[in-house]
């Protein structure tokens, strides 16, 4: 049995609302597929979301580095030696973590495939249902208060508010948010990096000091500045969680290290795939700090990677999952869906998606 061939797809797919953070705008998903076809017919998925403002990735790079850099190593390969095939794909290039996760992702779905199990149970997992939070995207507060309404009636019980595009105004969002959700509901903030170091203290601190009950804080201030995520973990009391200053390993053990936040999430498309993202959750684990695992906009196919892993191997948060609940139309068949503010892991073999009903140019690599 070997790999017989490594195709690649772009997919384009609207979304319902706009996503708007700090760092972007936007109305699509834009991602390549990576799927990774055995001698016997059989494929597995993997994504590689576009998100220039987080990652760098781009479709056209993932593409470029799957086809002329990944999907050599892999083709005529043994698909079922598939601790030795994701190293392969780990030491095969430098960055490129979208490009890597993809491949990851499909080699393990390929895997579970040709078990005949899910991908939760392939990474030691039972259960079907992970839940997950909703995403309020970045707007005026009396917006927010509407569309909060809206999430709760829907059954949302975890609010991720996106602040940090205009700090003056942040304080009045959260306080339109937490009065419109009520007091049961969590609710944790977002900055993306907007806030700087002095901004970040003063509106978490008058947040806790209007009694606002904000569950955490997501990466306040740049990626790059680790002395300033310190400087504003020491000086308040809500929790706060890196998220862009934490890829891989070593940026986890610099956090770690300078003790610059309380907790992190994990990201297939930042960290490289399920192996380096096991890793990460065991590391902050070992050193107590807590975790989320998220997802960029993705289709179901990086949904379901990233709720499979959490159904295996939790987290102490609950993750943010909602990537896909903000597609318009899914652009492949099967996969999660959503209930309320759970997602459904498909019971079928792997991811549980296929690409067969699409008409999109795919390309061969290897």
């Amino acid at each position: 049995m070997a790999i017989a061939s490594v195709r690649t797809h772009r997919l384009t797919a609207p979304l319902h609302t706009p996503f708007v953070t700090a760092l972007r705008r936007t109305t699509t998903v834009e991602t390549l597929v990576v799927e990774v076809v055995d001698s016997d017919g059989r494929s597995g998925f993997g994504e590689a979301p576009q998100v220039w403002q987080v990652t760098g990735a781009s479709t056209a790079g993932a593409d470029a580095c799957v086809t002329q850099m990944l999907a050599p190593l892999l083709v005529g390969r043994d698909p079922d030696d598939l601790v030795t095939r994701c190293a392969d794909v780990r030491r095969a290039v430098a960055g490129n973590e979208a490009a890597k996760a993809a491949t990851d992702t499909a080699l393990h779905d390929l895997a579970a495939r040709r078990l005949g199990v899910p991908l939760v149970r392939l990474l030691g997992g039972t259960t079907l249902r992970v839940p997950t939070d909703v995403t309020l995207a970045a707007g005026e507060a009396d917006a927010l208060a509407r569309a909060t309404g809206q999430r709760v009636a829907e059954g949302f019980t975890v609010l991720k508010l996106k602040v940090g595009a205009d700090p003056g105004g942040d304080l009045a969002r959260v306080r339109a948010v937490r009065a419109a959700a009520g007091p049961t509901v969590r609710i944790r903030l977002d900055a993306n990096q907007g806030w700087t170091p002095r901004e970040a203290v003063r509106i978490i601190r008058d947040i806790e000091d209007a009694d606002l009950d904000v569950e955490f804080v997501e990466q306040p201030v740049s990626r790059w500045d680790l002395d300033g995520l310190a400087w504003v973990s020491d000086r308040v009391t809500v929790p706060v969680l890196a998220d862009e200053a934490v890829f891989g390993l070593r940026d986890l053990v610099a956090v770690i290290g300078r003790r610059a936040a309380d907790m992190v999430n994990v990201k297939l498309a930042k960290c490289g795939g399920l192996g380096p993202a096991r890793s990460l959750l065991d590391l902050a684990a070992a050193h107590e700090m807590g975790t989320i695992v998220g997802s960029m906009m993705e289709s179901p196919i990086g949904v379901g990677a990233a709720a499979s892993l959490v159904a295996a191997y939790g987290t102490s948060a609950t993750s943010d999952l909602d990537a896909a609940w903000w597609l318009a139309s899914s652009p492949v068949r099967g996969g999660v869906r959503y209930e309320g503010a759970t997602v459904v892991l498909p019971d079928a073999p792997g991811l549980g998606v296929d690409l067969d009903h699409l008409d999109h140019p795919s390309k061969d690599g290897g």
